[in-house]
Parts: C-alpha cells; sequence; structure tokens
C-alpha cells in the first residue's frame, strides 16, 4: 500500500524537468561520454596531482579518466583480469598512472559510491517510473524534497534511455559521477 505521502513525493518526483547542477558544480564534457557495456565506476587519486581520477570498466576493457578536465589518461582494451575481484573485495587493479593500485568500483555486479559530500552536498537515486532512475542533487536541508525544485534540491540526471550502474561522489567530494550502461557523465566542483 502507498501512503498520501510516498503518492506525493512520487508525483512531485515525476513533476520536476532535469536542470543543470547548480554552482559550483560544472559538467565535465558537455555531453555524456559514450563507453558501450559500461560495468562498473570507481575514484582514485593521482599520485602526482592530487586530483580525482575515474577509472571505468566495461566490456571493451579499462579507462582512466581525469575527472577535472575529462581527459583520457590511460586506456586498455585487454586487461589482465577477467573483471574485477567482485567476490573479493569489489576492486579493479588500476592502469596509467594508478598501475599496480587496486580501485574500488560499484557498478553491473554491486558497491556504491559515496552519497554525500563536504558543504552539506547529497546524491540520491529515485525511481518514480520504475525501471527508469532519476539523480537528485541536494545541498543543505535534512529534508530537501519539501523546499521547491532548484532550491535546496535538483533533478540533475534521467536514465530513461540505459540502465543506471552507479551515481554518487568521489571520496574527496569534488567529483560526482553518474554511470549508465552505455556512458558516463561527470561533474565537478572547486576544492571545499
Amino acid at each position: 500500500m502507498v501512503s498520501d505521502y510516498q503518492r506525493e513525493l512520487r508525483n512531485r518526483f515525476l513533476s520536476v524537468p532535469e536542470v543543470p547542477a547548480p554552482p559550483p558544480w560544472r559538467r565535465v564534457w558537455d555531453r555524456r561520454m559514450p563507453i558501450g557495456g559500461l560495468l562498473c565506476v570507481g575514484f582514485a587519486v593521482d599520485p602526482g596531482s592530487g586530483r580525482d581520477l575515474v577509472l571505468v570498466e566495461s566490456s571493451a576493457g579499462l579507462g582512466l579518466f581525469d575527472a577535472e578536465t575529462g581527459q583520457k589518461l590511460a586506456r586498455d582494451r585487454d586487461p589482465d583480469h577477467d573483471g574485477p575481484e567482485w567476490e573479493r573485495d569489489l576492486t579493479c587493479p588500476g592502469i596509467g598512472p594508478l598501475a599496480g593500485t587496486p580501485v574500488r568500483m560499484a557498478g553491473l555486479y554491486g558497491g556504491g559510491l559515496h552519497t554525500g559530500a563536504s558543504g552539506g552536498w547529497g546524491v540520491e537515486v529515485v525511481s518514480p517510473q520504475w525501471p527508469h532512475h532519476r539523480v537528485l542533487l541536494s545541498h543543505g536541508a535534512s529534508m530537501p524534497y519539501r523546499e521547491p525544485h532548484g532550491e535546496g534540491w535538483w533533478h540533475i540526471f534521467d536514465a530513461d534511455y540505459s540502465t543506471l550502474r552507479a551515481a554518487g561522489f568521489s571520496p574527496s567530494g569534488r567529483t560526482l559521477a553518474v554511470a549508465t550502461s552505455s556512458d558516463l557523465t561527470l561533474w565537478t566542483r572547486p576544492a571545499p
């Protein structure tokens, strides 16, 4: 049985359009980065610059991106492993500047990214029209959805075309990622 509150919340989520994330967040790429057969995504820190890096595993191998610029840093089309070590610890071996470093992953086989970041930011995945997922970014309020859309919470991503794999922040809180089975979308902000 669905309560009146749940019905109202569902209707609220369905009534709002997808909007850009508010400042200080900015999109890394103008469009979603196409990555067919995306399986999982994870964050690590560049040992040289200290910037967030994003490791993506797809059916076509591994890719490593600078989370601030979107630049592809490394690609391995034939990794030496048969997928992430999901059974053991949900990690994948790093490539490029992360070679030899295990990276925690989230996606098709489990795991999760951070749902909160410094400065009072939060991210939540809702499914008012299951199986389609919406990604909501919130700021400040403990009950953000009572506020008007665009004032404390924003519907920033609609996965109505592909299967959602993971959504969340990097451990530093400077990067927000949404991964689907077909693409990756990143937002970044200056260090708090």
